[in-house]
């Protein structure tokens, strides 16, 4: 067994780019195929969220934090659909191989642990920051938001798209079918984006509630990108940067940490 470690790493040498850069194409691909569901079907429900205020609360809602209603929850609702692009790209990837049987095919490849998290991360964070440029121009063209800061804005995008992705290879390897994953979307993913000043400016919250709020790190990706398309947050853009970065790189950690394990995943 040394032999053979030894000879993988005199071939792949400390970090097996080939395989990383091959499974990281293979989630890539698993959504570009399907265009249509992982792409343009997002765009479709944020316009539909959009009309469906605009037509209910829009034309009678004053401004908020000084911007038009629809311009605040605009950046919202476009955070809201990258995090759950980027979670259900990973849980699904991996519930679905484990559903099937064959995700010993990604574990026997001489991949590190570290090199499997790389790869599933980056077909979420390319789900989701295409899903972010999409709505953005889409934001951009109909509703006519000029986006102050782009830097900000693809930052939180990306990091949002990591953080999630993060979760959702937590969620995909934890569960063994398909249930379970929906439960955890259902009953934790989805209240937390919800739930994070989406919709709403937490000024107008109970103080209770505002600490609660500030307790979800989601809200911070929301602010951060609110701050980077209408050029002002509730938050200082950089400690919800800080906050965003420690957040995902703790659940990368575990993320790596259970690969390493082979927990959920390994007899």
């Amino acid at each position: 067994m040394q032999a053979e470690y030894s000879e993988q790493k005199r071939k792949f040498g400390r970090i097996n780019w080939l395989g990383t850069y091959t499974l990281a194409q293979r989630e890539i691909r698993r959504f570009v195929v399907v265009w249509t569901q992982t792409l343009l079907a997002p765009l479709v429900t944020a316009a539909l969220f959009l009309a469906i205020f605009t037509v209910a609360i829009g034309p009678t809602r004053g401004d908020v934090n000084g911007v038009p209603f629809l311009h605040f929850i605009a950046p919202g609702i476009l955070m809201m659909t990258v995090i759950q692009n980027a979670f259900a790209n990973t849980s699904s990837s991996i519930t679905v191989a484990k559903v099937q049987g064959n995700i010993v095919d990604t574990l026997m490849p001489p991949l590190s642990p570290i090199e499997l998290v790389a790869g599933y991360l980056a077909g979420a964070i390319g789900r989701g920051m295409l899903v972010a440029v999409v709505i953005g121009l889409g934001m951009s063209l109909i509703l006519g938001i000029e986006i102050h800061h782009p830097i900000w804005a693809l930052v939180f995008a990306f990091l949002g798209s990591a953080m999630l992705g993060g979760l959702g290879i937590l969620a995909g390897v934890y569960s063994n079918k398909f249930d379970q994953v929906a439960a955890i979307t259902n009953f934790i993913v989805t209240p937390l984006a919800f739930l994070s000043g989406t919709f709403y400016s937490i000024d107008a919250l109970p103080p209770l509630i505002q600490t609660l709020t500030r307790a979800n790190p989601i809200y911070y990706l929301i602010d951060g990108v609110r701050y980077g398309v209408l050029g002002g947050a509730e938050t200082g853009p950089w400690l919800g940067l800080l906050i965003c970065v420690a957040t995902t790189g703790c659940i990368i950690a575990i993320c790596w940490a259970w690969f390493r394990k082979g927990y959920r995943l390994k007899p």
